[in-house]
């Protein structure tokens, strides 16, 4: 039996208050959630994390924003990271670990019952769309609250109790006992908290977008991706917002296909790959005089070499690389 890996699982941590510290509360996802790409790619940008024991506490961490482990520039990780995000078409889900809500602790156990959730869900109900339609998913919006308007949309879509019902049910005799109200909607436990802990992701996410442009870095960034990093350091792009149609168009796969920055990316693939194999050329054919060739057949692969050089020189080559996530043109690497 096959299970087709189609979707994104990804996890986040969350924590309650802690002014001992100057903490904010982070804990405002309830079990399961869905994002699409501005927004996904929002948190994944930001990588935000709760408080931990592997941590120095709530603040933007994760791989992409440790410099010492990763010399390539994070905006050449998340042009890659968007561009495959898109052509695959592959949904993003994300788990809550720590805390839903501010009385709620969950620890990891959330994150990792998720692959059982997955691997009993069947490949037509994990499309969004499906779960959004049959009352799975609900919206997460904007509101007001104490005068202020709380950004809440930027969570994307969350299980309701028909999910539970549904799918944890498939692995809880009682879901709606391990997955009460307050779980599902956790503003139900602390309508201050909530608000508060959507106001730090805002204002977290806006911190470090706006890095892209302290450094320059957000030039180099794919179209969807600058408009996107616009949005979150200013709050536009071209007098747009987050949910205009036109900015959102930007992120399907036909756009990208169609795309003059993404047939830039394919040109570049080609250009590092023709550049690769004269390389190999160049050190098989100095190989070939020297006396260590004899134990070799060395004259096969530089053949073999030559014949590949000759197809990805060919103009059909683009053809083949369609599809695929190309090279960032920023990078030589």
């Amino acid at each position: 039996m096959r299970f087709p890996v189609n979707v994104v699982l990804a996890g986040r941590r969350g924590n309650p208050a802690d002014p001992k510290i100057g903490l904010p509360p982070l804990a405002v996802y309830n079990p399961i959630h869905y994002q699409e790409l501005p927004e996904l790619f929002m948190d994944f940008i930001c990588s935000l994390t709760g408080k931990s024991p592997s941590t120095t506490g709530f603040g933007s961490e994760g791989a992409l924003t440790k410099g010492p482990f990763n010399a390539v520039s994070p905006v050449v990780d998340l042009n890659n990271a968007l561009v495959a995000a898109a052509l695959t078409e592959y949904a993003g889900f994300t788990t809550a670990a720590g805390y839903v809500g501010p009385q709620y602790r969950v620890d990891h156990d959330i994150s990792m019952l998720a692959p059982e959730v997955w691997c009993r869900v069947r490949v037509p109900e994990r499309d969004p769309r499906f779960l959004i339609d049959n009352g799975f998913l609900e919206r997460m919006t904007d509101f007001e609250w104490r005068g202020r308007t709380v950004e809440a949309s930027r969570l994307g879509y969350r299980i309701t109790a028909l999910f539970a019902e549904r799918f944890l049910g498939r692995i809880f005799e009682t879901p709606d006992a391990v997955f009460p109200e307050e779980i599902l909607r956790p503003e139900k436990q602390d309508m201050d908290a909530f608000a508060a802990g959507v106001e730090a992701i805002a204002a977290a996410q806006t911190r470090v977008a706006q890095n892209y442009f302290y450094d320059g870095s957000v030039e180099a960034a794919c179209p969807p991706l600058r408009a996107l990093l616009h949005i979150m350091a200013r709050g536009e792009w071209e007098g747009k917002g987050i949910g205009d149609p036109r900015f959102r168009a930007m992120f399907t796969r036909e756009s990208v296909l169609e795309s003059d920055w993404y047939k830039q990316r394919l040109h570049a693939k080609q250009e590092r790959d023709i550049a690769l194999w004269s390389r190999h050329i160049a050190a098989l054919e100095a190989f070939v005089s020297g006396p260590g060739s004899r134990q070799f057949d060395v004259r096969s692969l530089l053949g073999e070499a030559r014949a590949q050089m000759a197809r990805v020189s060919a103009t059909a080559y683009l053809a083949e690389l369609v599809g695929t996530i190309g090279a960032d043109p920023f990078t030589d690497r």
